[in-house]
Formats: C-alpha cells, sequence, structure tokens
C-alpha cells in the first residue's frame, strides 16, 4: 500500500538509479553549468505519487470533492446553464463538467486526473530548474505538502501547481501571457490573485527592499491587528470569503513549528547573501523572494488563521524546494555540504513524522 514512507523510499531508490545509469547530464541555465536529473526521474517519482492521491480513500476533504464530483452534470451542454447560475470558482466547475462527460461518474480517475496535472507540473518544473530533483521531490513530500495539496485543498492546489509550472513566464518578464494565466487559475480558487501583484514584487535582486517594505507591511498587520481585520472585512464582503474574519476567533492560526521549518530557506538565504548575489542566478533570486513571501504569510497566519491565512503560502512556498538544495550547495564547503544535507534530511523526516501523525493523526506506513 502507498504511503508516505514508501514514496520517500521510492524516491531513494530512483534517485540511485539515476546515478547508477550515469544519466544526469549537464546544462547551462542563465550562463551557470548545472547538473540536471533527466525528464524520466521526474515521471518516474511523479507515478507513484499520482497513483497514491488518486486512489485514496475518504481522508481530509476529498468526501466534499467527491460528492461536488458526482453532483456535477456530465454533459458540456450544460455548461452555459451552470455559468448562468453565476457560481462561485466558475473555472473549477467547468474543468469538472468537462472531465466527467469524458470519463463518467468514476471518481478515482478523477481524482488521478487532477493529481497527475498538480504532480506533473511540480515535479517536472523541480527537474528543469533545481540542481537536485531528488532533494526537492523529498522535501515536497517530507514537507507534508504533497499530502496536504493533494488530498486537501485540491481546488486550490490547481491554479497553484499550474503557475508554479509558468514561472518561465516570470523569468522572462512575460508579465501579460503570466497575468492572463493568472486570471484563469482565479476561476479555480479566488486567492490566486495573489500572484498578480506578487509578479512584480519578486523581481530583481534576492531581498530587495520590494520584499523586505513586505515584511514590513506584514509586521504592521500583526501590530495593528484589529484595523487589518476591519480592512479585511470590508474588502472580503459580499463575495465567497465573506466569512473568514468571523472565523478568526475560532482558529489557533498556524503552529509555529510549521512557521519555523518554512523560515528555513529564507535564514540560509541571509546567512549566504554574499553567495546568492555573487551567482546572481535569475532562478534563485525568484526563488528567495517568492520564500520571503511564504514566510511572511506564515508569520501572518500565526496570529489570524491558519485555515484560510495559512493557506495563502502554498502559491510561493513550492520554490522553497528550489532553493534549499541550491542554498547547500553554494553556501556550504564540499564537506560541510553533506553534513548539512544529513541533518536538513533528519530535520525534515522528524517534522513529516509530527505532522503527520501527531498533528494530523495520519499513519506514515
Amino acid at each position: 500500500m502507498l504511503n508516505t514512507i514508501t514514496i520517500l523510499i521510492w524516491i531513494a531508490i530512483v534517485t540511485a538509479a539515476v546515478f547508477l545509469a550515469g544519466t544526469r547530464r549537464l546544462v547551462t541555465q542563465y550562463g551557470q553549468e548545472e547538473c540536471r536529473f533527466p525528464k524520466a526521474a521526474a515521471w518516474a517519482i511523479a507515478i507513484p505519487i499520482i497513483v497514491w492521491a488518486g486512489t485514496r480513500g475518504y481522508v481530509a476533504d476529498t468526501t466534499l470533492y467527491r460528492i461536488g464530483f458526482q453532483d456535477a452534470a456530465d454533459s458540456i451542454f450544460a455548461i452555459p446553464s451552470y455559468l448562468m447560475s453565476q457560481p462561485q470558482d466558475p473555472g473549477y466547475g467547468v474543468f469538472q463538467i468537462i472531465v466527467k462527460s469524458i470519463i463518467g461518474n468514476n471518481d478515482v480517475l478523477y481524482f488521478t486526473i487532477i493529481a497527475a496535472i498538480c504532480a506533473l507540473c511540480v515535479l517536472l518544473t523541480y527537474q528543469k530548474y533545481s540542481c537536485s530533483l531528488a532533494m526537492s521531490a523529498f522535501l515536497f513530500v517530507a514537507s507534508c505538502d504533497c499530502y496536504q495539496w493533494l488530498f486537501n485543498g485540491m481546488r486550490q492546489f490547481i491554479p497553484a501547481a499550474v503557475l508554479f509550472a509558468a514561472m518561465g513566464l516570470l523569468l522572462r518578464k512575460r508579465y501579460v501571457a503570466f497575468i492572463v494565466l493568472t486570471l484563469l487559475g482565479a476561476t479555480f480558487h479566488l486567492s490566486a490573485l495573489l500572484l498578480i501583484p506578487a509578479a512584480f514584487l519578486v523581481q530583481g535582486k534576492a531581498l530587495n527592499k520590494k520584499t523586505l517594505l513586505f515584511f514590513v507591511a506584514i509586521a504592521a498587520a500583526i501590530i495593528f491587528l484589529n484595523q487589518f481585520t476591519d480592512f479585511l472585512e470590508t474588502v472580503l464582503s459580499n463575495t465567497q470569503y465573506d466569512d473568514v474574519v468571523s472565523q478568526f476567533a475560532e482558529d489557533d492560526g498556524t503552529n509555529i513549528l510549521r512557521v519555523l521549518v518554512y523560515a528555513v530557506p529564507v535564514v540560509l538565504a541571509l546567512i549566504g547573501k554574499r553567495q546568492i548575489d555573487y551567482y546572481d542566478s535569475p532562478v534563485i533570486n525568484l526563488s528567495v523572494n517568492m520564500s520571503l513571501l511564504s514566510l511572511g504569510f506564515y508569520i501572518l497566519s500565526m496570529f489570524t488563521s491558519g485555515i484560510y491565512v495559512g493557506r495563502l503560502p502554498i502559491f510561493f512556498s513550492l520554490y522553497n524546494y528550489i532553493l534549499l538544495p541550491w542554498e547547500i550547495e553554494a553556501i556550504f564547503e564540499r564537506r560541510s555540504a553533506r553534513l548539512v544535507k544529513v541533518l536538513l534530511i533528519c530535520f525534515y523526516m522528524a517534522f513529516c513524522y509530527y505532522q503527520m501523525t501527531v498533528s494530523w493523526g495520519v499513519s506514515l506506513y
């Protein structure tokens, strides 16, 4: 039976196979040479994750998604009447209808299709931009992002994964194409609109004045929390999120341990700022700034809502797993890098155990 541990073991097996076969290759990315795993390795890692997520039982909010799919119309001719009803997140509803018209009322296949879209968007992006697909895939699973977003919050993860795969548009500053794609993603989940201002905020050097001003704004929102929640209540009124602020009082916020975990890439970026500036890689600069936004929203979610605000960082935190492997290789000397890598693996495994078994009550085995 597939589970977190078997997925992690499989990642190790695929990694060993790639090294033994010698199929890694040198690529030049923005003037720098780096080793890359073959695309076949990304597919090999993705397949059991897709099967795992597609064949899941009644876990997390799967039941709600299953009922929603079963209740959806099964003909594309029903789309106009569906849109006339002015539903929330119409893009997701249309997607459901189109898929159901093709595959019928097979919810397992439906979940498998969504898992394939999301997992492949994430893992093929890591294969393209990460200096270590193996470490990026490990972090994606061990951080519990894989489980949390493929089993829970699936509708929000579809635009998050697709827009992450479109990071090349951000690197080439093709803002119009990225904004159009973001607007399409917002029809699946309105929170995707956050990526429109973020697309401009994260451009430039790592830890630049724009991203640091964002952190100042987060600090101000925490200090003036009452005024901030009043502002949110006004902005979100008459939307699908008009009950968000009222839910804050019933929400303990994001666990501080989770915030500390997502602070690791930013802390290492501060330590290795000299190396980051020396290499001046657009991929790493973008990843650092995205990680900073992720941490900022996680800190804010400690004081507001883990359910609502705590889900916003997924649009930015996927970049952490491009950044962390690079930081280990670039900031530390070879011997120290090996030790840091081992410590990082142990740290994330411990966090995975705590998050899955203690916090969520889900078995790792």
